[in-house]
């Protein structure tokens, strides 16, 4: 197996005058006009002495240019970490010191790294780099010669302990889920894909993008989405990949849809869970199945339901045909279907570990090779998955994971709260909400009380949107918080 760069530069060659990415409104590449900016950035890459290996940790908008950069990294064999744009400056000095990056790009720079400029139009220093004499005069630097287990990306997932943890994808991984999904989904060059996903996430740089690129597919690349640009450009798409935050606010707009989906060849979702009647809510409206997934950041994609058959709602499908999945009790023995229990998996997509963390990592890879996923899953007798909760208390937001404790370690700094207890609970728009639990020292807290400490220490999407005043949390006898309890009594705050 060679460099994941490599299998996609072939597409890229064959379809070189195909378009490839349409920004609404803006610019126009066909695969050739990629290949080029994916040759000029690791072209100035390499004159910032960036060797196989090394990281580059991108903090920037989202951009054709910004795409092109990944691809620059895997190109040249470094290791591409994106991170979310909303990561506050605090959250960001963590990543820059774990990950070690021999340059970053952002929005801005920084003193204690090297660093190059992107910005949401496509300049910045990174771009005047690549026409610069010293660069375009070097050439464009060959691809890196990789094998399967070489590093190709770091993505932070955040701990229950509130430490990030870096999740390392190699090209052998890419590679492989890209072509299971492609068959999977049924994915062909005429197919045009409907992107509105962040490129800082697995979803949207590596799910999303693999399928269109490794199958000469364009793709209508929206800056972020929103409903009025989702309408305007749905029409020219086949297929369209989103969380469910997309489907729930396309509902909520009466003229959706403004013309009959016909053309639409699949709706997929993933990131998070789908409720039932969102789902039969779509199907009632636009006559399509929404095709769920359910995937991660260790493993990028680990099940579907399938192109062709049932789509069952509340249900995430079947395994991936090279990937083993079983539902397990805490020492690892599988459970016969229908029981309750952990969903491990193990197979070419799972992740070799987490970055610096080997006791993180033998805690949550088997000696046998299965990955604790930590989410509780359940499977019928012809091996369709059911999620039914998760074993941490991970909250997913909009798309995005939330990990409380990291929420309650700044909430028990702010003055007037004398204890905290985070948790998620269903929510119309976000799929779930993060509610802040506050026992307080003497008067009842509002909630604006308890979001301006946290402005500049915590990313948006991770700041709760209700908070309740409670005079005692609900605990267990060894003392342990149960936010089940706390879950169900106010699951219907935003009702």
């Amino acid at each position: 197996m060679t460099n994941f760069y490599a299998e996609l530069d072939q597409v890229f060659t064959q379809h070189a005058g195909s378009p490839c990415l349409k920004v609404p409104g803006g610019l126009q590449w066909t695969f050739a006009d990629l290949q080029a900016n994916v040759g000029g950035l690791a072209a100035v890459l390499k004159s910032h002495q960036v060797e196989p290996g090394d990281r580059v940790v991108v903090q920037v908008d989202k951009s054709p240019q910004n795409l092109a950069l990944y691809l620059a990294c895997l190109r040249i064999g470094a290791v591409f970490v994106p991170l979310n744009t909303a990561y506050t400056p605090a959250e960001l000095d963590y990543f820059i010191s774990d990950a070690e990056p021999r340059l970053f790009v952002g929005r801005q720079t920084r003193s204690d790294v090297p660093t190059l400029t992107l910005d949401a139009q496509g300049g910045g220093s990174l771009i005047t780099q690549m026409v610069a004499p010293q660069v375009s005069t070097a050439g464009v630097p060959g691809v890196a010669p990789r094998k399967d287990n070489d590093l190709a990306a770091i993505v932070y997932t955040s701990g229950t302990t509130g430490r990030s943890k870096g999740a390392m994808l190699s090209h052998g991984n890419l590679s492989s889920n890209a072509h299971d999904l492609t068959a999977a989904w049924g994915w062909q060059q005429s197919d045009v894909l409907l992107h509105a996903l962040p490129v800082f996430h697995v979803h949207g740089l590596f799910i999303a993008s693999h399928c269109a690129l490794l199958n000469g597919s364009p793709m209508v690349f929206l800056p972020k989405f929103d409903v009025q640009g989702v309408q305007e450009v749905l029409g020219e798409c086949t297929v369209m990949m989103g969380v469910p935050t997309f489907y729930t606010r396309l509902l909520a707009d009466e003229s959706f849809p403004r013309q009959p989906l016909d053309h639409m060849r699949v709706f997929i979702c993933g990131s998070a869970p789908l409720t039932e009647p969102v789902f039969e809510a779509w199907e009632g409206r636009t006559g399509h199945r929404i095709l769920e997934r359910y995937g991660m950041s260790e493993t990028i994609i680990n099940t579907t339901n399938p192109l062709d058959g049932e789509r069952v709602p509340a249900t995430v499908g079947f395994a991936l045909p090279k990937l083993e999945l079983r539902i397990a009790d805490e020492q690892g023995n599988p459970l016969p279907a229908g029981e309750v229990g952990t969903i491990e998996v193990r197979g070419p997509n799972v992740f070799s570990g987490y970055w610096r963390m080997p006791e993180k990592t033998a805690d949550e890879i088997r000696k046998d090779g299965y990955f604790i996923t930590g989410d509780l899953g359940t499977l019928d007798a012809q091996g369709r998955l059911s999620i039914v909760g998760r074993g941490k208390d991970l909250i997913i937001s909009g798309g995005y994971n939330v990990y409380p404790k990291e929420v309650e370690r700044l909430l028990d700094e702010v003055p007037g709260v004398k204890e905290s207890a985070v948790i998620g609970v269903p929510h119309a728009d976000f799929g779930e909400a993060v509610v802040a639990v506050i026992v307080p020292d003497n008067a009842d807290l509002q909630l604006q009380d308890v979001l301006a400490p946290l402005q500049d220490q915590l990313a948006r999407f991770k700041q709760p949107k209700q908070l309740v005043n409670v005079t005692e949390l609900p605990r267990n006898t060894m003392g342990k918080v149960q936010k089940n309890v706390l879950r169900e009594s106010y699951a219907h705050l935003f009702a």
